[in-house]
C-alpha cells in the first residue's frame, strides 16, 4: 500500500500521531492509546520501504500492537499506561499483552538502530544500517525458521537515496521531521526496554 505524500509535505504528515505526540509522564509512564496510534504509524514506514520482503516484519508487529490494545479494551481502567497495563494483566497470572509489549519494543528498538545508523552513518545503505539492527535486536531472540526471513527483508531494503526520496520532496524538511521523530521513538524505546526487561515485568 502506498503512502501519500500531501504536496510539500513528508511522510511525517501523514501519520495519525507521532512519537513526539505520546505523553510521557514525569515518572516516564506512557500512555497507553496515543503510543498504540504512533506504533500503527510507524508500520506505515515499511510501507515505504516497498518490499513484500518487510510483510512479516509488519505483521509481526501489528500482531504484537493488536494483543496490547485487545488487553486496554478489556481493562481499560488498568491499562491507562503501559506499565499499569501490563503490571495489572500479570497480577492476574496472563501475559499475553505483556509478551507483546516486549516483542513490540524489540521491533521498534530495530527500526530505531537502523534508522539512527544510516543517518549517522551517510555513506551506509540501507539494507547495511537494518542487518546491523537486526543483529543487535531481534536476532538473539529469533529462532533458525525466523531468521532467514528477516534476513531477506534486510537484502530487500531500497537504496538509500530513493528511501530518503520517498520520505518527501524537500530533503532538509526530511532530515529535521526525521530527526525529531526518530529522538522521539528512541526515548520510548529506552523506557520500554528497561521497563520490559525489569523483574516486575517478569512472568
Amino acid at each position: 500500500m502506498a503512502v501519500a505524500i500531501p504536496p510539500g509535505g513528508t511522510f511525517f504528515d501523514t501519520l495519525k500521531r507521532s512519537f513526539i505526540d505520546v505523553p510521557v509522564g514525569a515518572d516516564e509512564k506512557i500512555s497507553t492509546s496515543e503510543f498504540l496510534e504512533a506504533a500503527e504509524g510507524l508500520l506505515t514506514l515499511f510501507d515505504v520501504l516497498g518490499s513484500a520482503a518487510f510483510k512479516p516484519v509488519k505483521s509481526d508487529m501489528a500482531g504484537n500492537i493488536k494483543k496490547i490494545r485487545d488487553r486496554q479494551l478489556a481493562a481499560p481502567t488498568l491499562s491507562e499506561t503501559l506499565q499499569d497495563l501490563v503490571l495489572n494483566e500479570l497480577k492476574e497470572k496472563k501475559h499475553t499483552a505483556t509478551e507483546g509489549l516486549l516483542w513490540l519494543t524489540r521491533g521498534l528498538d530495530f527500526t530505531a538502530q537502523g534508522l539512527r545508523h544510516n543517518l549517522t552513518n551517510s555513506s551506509k545503505e540501507l539494507s547495511d544500517s537494518f542487518r546491523d539492527a537486526y543483529g543487535n535486536t531481534l536476532k538473539p531472540h529469533h529462532s533458525f525458521v525466523i531468521k532467514p526471513i528477516f534476513s531477506a527483508a534486510m537484502s530487500a531494503t531500497p537504496y538509500r537515496k530513493d528511501f530518503y526520496k520517498k520520505l518527501g520532496e524537500d530533503q532538509d524538511k526530511v532530515q529535521s521531521e526525521l530527526e525529531a521523530w526518530l529522538a522521539a521513538l528512541e526515548k520510548v524505546v529506552a523506557i520500554l526496554r528497561a521497563f520490559t526487561t525489569s523483574k516486575e515485568a517478569k512472568w
